[in-house]
């Protein structure tokens, strides 16, 4: 297994499910919006010059649109569904409504009780997003020629990710915040992971 390696993992760009408030799950497969293309135009600018050796995205095309001008410099690409959003079953693709925030409120504060298992109807639970996870992490680690690794998901999912590299319980899994595009850079010395960067949206400052 290979020991050093750099992991920049990037949360997408914004959609319009994004923007409007709509519950956006691993089922739906939605577009990047105009706001999310400059997200991505932007952190690209900023992290171009980086030589990446992989990228890793989901199996959803938002991901890969926030990293396409790294993919079309033909750098290897890999989706891995490990890497896909929490599915949020019954809840995907609806407005947020009172009751709407009422139902995420007891479900969040389940798993900050440590009811991992706890899920909405059709979607899945933090304990079952973990595993399909490790196995996404089995698998990147493991490549010995990739040392620079680009990682693009989703905005659960990274709080989920984070807890599990830096092997923090899932209950805080809320103290990994998340923007649209937001960056942490990880370190990784064979044994532990570190973080260099902590959701930084330095690229977006930069832009303006």
């Amino acid at each position: 297994m290979a020991k050093n390696k750099k992991l920049y993992i990037i949360r997408h760009g914004e959609t319009d499910l994004n923007k409007n408030g709509i519950v956006q799950g691993r089922g739906i497969d939605s577009s990047l919006n105009e706001t999310g293309r400059m997200q991505a135009e932007a952190f690209y600018k900023m992290y171009k010059d980086v030589a990446i050796d992989k990228i890793y995205t989901s199996k959803l095309k938002r991901t890969h649109e926030t990293v396409s001008h790294f993919i079309e410099k033909s750098i290897a690409w890999e989706q891995l569904e490990g890497l896909d959003e929490l599915a949020w079953g019954i809840y995907e693709g609806q407005k947020s409504t009172p009751d709407l925030r009422k139902a995420f409120k007891k479900l969040i504060e389940n798993w900050n009780l440590g009811n991992f298992d706890v899920k909405t109807e059709g979607g899945e639970s933090p304990n079952e997003v973990f595993a399909r996870q490790a196995k996404a992490m089995e698998h990147i680690l493991k490549q010995e020629n990739e040392e620079t690794i680009l990682v693009c998901m989703h905005g659960r999912a990274i709080r989920l990710l984070m807890c599990q590299l830096l092997q923090k319980p899932l209950s805080e899994m809320d103290n990994f915040p998340h923007q649209n595009t937001s960056l942490y850079i990880l370190n990784y010395d064979g044994a532990k992971f570190e973080v260099e960067e902590f959701n930084s949206l330095a690229h977006l400052a930069n832009n303006n």
